[in-house]
C-alpha cells in the first residue's frame, strides 16, 4: 500500500515529468520482407577432408605416454620428518640424521 502523492518522492521533493525524446520512442517498423535463400548448407563439406596431423606415420602421435616406474636401488626407504612429511632416505647417514632431528 502506498501513502502520499505520486508527484512527490519519499523525501517530499517534486518529481520531474519525463520528456519523450524523439527518435528513441518512434513506432517500430518491421524490416521489409526478403525472399528465403535456397536450402544449401555452406557449413557442410561433401568431400573427405585430409588432416595432415592424423596421418604422420608415427603410432605415438596420439598414444598415451609410458608409465614411469622406479626400478633402481638409490632410495633405501621413506622416513617421516615432521608430522606426515614423507622424506626419501638414500643412505644410512640420512636415516640417522632424520631420526636425531625428530628426537631432539
Amino acid at each position: 500500500m502506498m501513502h502520499g502523492s505520486l508527484k512527490h518522492d519519499f523525501s517530499g521533493r517534486k518529481i520531474k515529468k519525463k520528456v519523450v525524446h524523439g527518435d528513441r520512442f518512434k513506432k517500430y517498423e518491421a524490416p521489409s520482407f526478403a525472399e528465403k535463400l535456397p536450402d544449401t548448407c555452406p557449413f557442410r563439406r561433401d568431400a573427405d577432408v585430409h588432416y595432415a596431423s592424423a596421418s604422420m606415420g608415427s603410432p605415438s602421435v596420439c598414444a598415451a605416454p609410458e608409465k614411469k616406474e622406479y626400478t633402481g636401488t638409490l632410495i633405501k626407504g621413506i622416513a617421516t620428518m615432521h608430522k606426515s612429511n614423507a622424506v626419501p632416505v638414500i643412505n644410512q647417514q640420512e636415516a640417522t640424521d632424520i631420526a636425531n632431528m625428530r628426537r631432539g
